[in-house]
């Protein structure tokens, strides 16, 4: 259970801050539900709960090292498949909220803008991955937003400057 002025991942919009809990009558019946504000945007979302999905805690040290060995690890075939295609298959996996399945697309993206130019929704959603593992690192870790962020991408700088 969260408590007011908590952090926590809402799956789609990234961290949010719990900032009131309200018990709201919902077709006859009384349920309670965290109000969640979003803080990459500001827009508030409402998650009962009673939810086993609604909302996440922020992820542990262990699965911070588990995302910055994913985004090392070049190793894997890139999809070539059209832009819709893989722009719908990322998306579903953003959604789950899981920093892993986030940062895979990450990779993805990454990669695969060495080898062509990337659709102006693929850049958008590269963007916005690196945002919501940043900013969640960021809480969970202790460190400095920027400073995750240049690890981020030194984890595809380094790659390149080895294979030159």
């Amino acid at each position: 259970m969260f408590q007011i002025g908590d952090y926590a991942v809402c799956p789609g919009h990234g961290v949010g801050q719990i900032c009131d809990i309200e018990e709201k009558d919902i077709a006859g019946s009384k349920r309670s539900f965290y109000m969640l504000k979003i803080i990459s945007n500001g827009m508030t979302v409402m998650v009962p709960t009673d939810s086993e999905t609604g909302i996440r805690q922020l992820t542990s040290a262990g699965d911070i090292d588990s995302v910055y060995n994913l985004l090392t690890d070049h190793d894997i075939k890139i999809d070539t498949s059209t832009w819709n295609r893989r722009y719908r298959e990322y998306m579903n996996k953003i959604k789950t909220g899981s920093l892993l399945e986030i940062a895979d697309v990450l990779r993805a993206l990454f990669l695969l803008k060495d080898k062509k130019s990337l659709s102006f929704g693929e850049k958008k959603m590269l963007d916005q991955c690196r945002e919501l593992i940043s900013l969640e690192i960021s809480l969970s870790g202790g460190e400095e937003k920027k400073a995750i962020v240049a690890k981020i991408d030194s984890c595809f700088t380094t790659s390149e400057n080895v294979q030159q």
